[in-house]
């Protein structure tokens, strides 16, 4: 065993300094300007002595912040432009919650466009520009971008990701690219056709232009491959066909230059992940005998299904609007009362329960090696998240929003955890109860959509942080023979996450 911790300790290091080197020669030669705009954070992308270029506002989507834009802004940096990249209220560090919310779709689009418009004149007013300006948006900020260059006639280009595209016309916005991901929902791609087909007499083809610069009235539409909402971000398609746009706009020809962060970056948090399980040898054994329900399948599968189809039934038609963080208030409530429901089907179908609970008294080294589990997720994965991915270390508006999340995550995940723990438990059983928990959202989007669209845009997210949280569990329950260390260390992390990156209102 400790031979085997060796190497996957030197293995994993190794693949962290690797994947390090590759992602800081991403901004060679370009230099990184931080700043505040009133109380908006922007940050300025330009190669070092370059001469004046055009500018291009790089907005970012809901639950987004400016670091989810590096791809683009690095790689539009590199090819000689001004890339600005700002976090809108509400969002990342910007201090500022955002006004409406959801409830008021009025009041947050007129906020978030009066905060795309100081922007925009801020980077055009930049003594390095040459006053030309493009406007590049994703997702929800697509919306906004368009809607912005349609009243200002100044945009010269605006490139569109993941575009619903409302109130476009033949020629306004001027020269507009939409860019989806081929894996997203057919109604965005749909969207892209129609907004393209408006210039053109005949059928229009992906990747070709129609329309003309000189004019203002191009249009182009392309799906990148293999992406979908988010990886349209990373996307070497997506990255090459917004550069040739705004090249084939401001009549220019730069190195050619793509940001390939995504294969680092998968092996940089693939290498930390790894790491853990040399790390979770450190914890101190808990018991010796492994803890939790022991429910075999037969007994087991309506305890993990009864919560999924309960859960949003109950909460169809109640307010959970109470906390200042967009959809992040109806999840935490999601959360504690699927735990609830976990929790007393647990009780339920467990025999012995109360012997067992007898035998497991709560330990102040329970609590202490949660902690710990806690800071490896929050400080050694969400630091460099905050660096490389998105904004993960919150504002001081945002701590105390962490507690509140706690209240639900810890409910849910000492339910689960013990769920699919102890001698003769399901085999499969934590893949199965968090296959059960999104499709448990997946009914709630369904049953109020107007509401909760846009927690949809997270479930893949959401997929993503449960193999990972998954797999560390296990490592630790393995050393520990304790559930509960990862439930705690896990739902303080869950929670962290939910409080830092949805959007907080006012």
């Amino acid at each position: 065993m400790k031979k085997r911790i060796v190497i996957i300790t030197l293995i994993a290091i190794a693949g962290v300094i690797v994947s390090l080197w590759q992602l800081s020669a991403l901004s060679d030669g370009v230099e990184v300007s931080r700043t505040m705009v009133g109380t908006i954070p922007v940050s300025v992308f330009r190669l070092r002595d370059a001469p004046p270029a055009p500018v291009m506002v790089i907005a970012h989507g809901f639950a987004g912040s400016q670091q989810l834009m590096q791809p683009l802004a690095l790689t539009l940096a590199r090819n000689g432009y001004i890339a600005v990249t700002f976090d809108f209220a509400g969002h990342g560090r910007n201090p500022e919650p955002l006004p409406g919310g959801i409830a008021d779709l009025g009041t947050s689009t007129k906020a978030l466009l009066s905060e795309l418009g100081q922007i925009a004149a801020y980077a055009q007013a930049l003594p390095y520009s040459d006053h030309k300006l493009a406007l590049i948006g994703h997702s929800m900020a697509s919306e906004l971008v368009v809607q912005y260059a349609m009243d200002h006639q100044n945009i010269a280009a605006t490139a569109a990701l993941s575009l619903f595209g409302q109130g476009i016309t033949s020629d306004n916005p001027k020269n507009l690219i939409v860019i989806d991901g081929a894996w997203e929902i057919s109604f965005l791609k749909d969207a892209a056709i129609r907004i393209t087909q408006m210039v053109s007499q005949t059928p229009v083809r992906e990747r070709e232009t129609y329309g003309d610069f000189s004019k203002g009235n191009a249009r182009r539409y392309v799906f990148a491959g293999g992406a979908e909402h988010i990886g349209v971000l990373y996307s070497a398609d997506s990255l090459r066909e917004t550069v040739a746009w705004m090249d084939g706009v401001f009549d220019r020809r730069g190195s050619g230059f793509i940001d390939q962060r995504g294969k680092w970056l998968a092996l940089f948090f693939a290498s930390l992940v790894a790491l853990a399980f040399p790390a979770s040898r450190l914890l101190p054994v808990i018991s010796p005998m492994p803890l939790g329900s022991g429910l075999p399948w037969r007994r087991f599968w309506p305890v993990a299904i009864g919560p999924a189809l309960l859960t949003p039934l109950i909460l169809w038609k109640l307010p959970t609007n109470f906390l200042p963080i967009l959809l992040g208030d109806y999840l935490v409530v999601h959360l504690a009362l699927y735990g609830v429901l976990t929790g007393a089907g647990i009780w339920l179908s467990s025999r012995n329960i109360r012997d067992k609970k007898a035998q497991a008294p709560f330990r102040t080294s329970i609590v202490l090696a949660g902690l710990a589990l806690a800071a490896y997720y929050i400080l050694v994965l969400g630091m460099p998240l905050d660096t490389y991915v998105t904004s993960f270390m919150p504002t001081w508006l945002r701590v105390p929003l962490i507690a509140a999340m706690l209240c639900g995550t810890l409910i849910y995940f000492l339910a689960d955890e013990w769920l699919t723990s102890g001698l003769g438990h399901a085999k499969g059983g934590y893949a199965f109860t968090k296959f059960c928990f999104v499709v448990s959202l997946i009914i709630a989007i369904a049953l109020n959509p107007q509401k909760l669209f846009f927690l949809a845009i997270i479930v893949p997210v959401i997929l993503i942080l449960f193999i990972v949280y998954g797999l560390i569990s296990s490592w630790v329950y393995g050393r520990t023979g304790d559930p509960r260390v990862a439930a705690i260390g896990t739902a303080a992390a869950l929670a962290w996450a939910i409080a830092v990156i949805f959007p907080v209102v006012g």
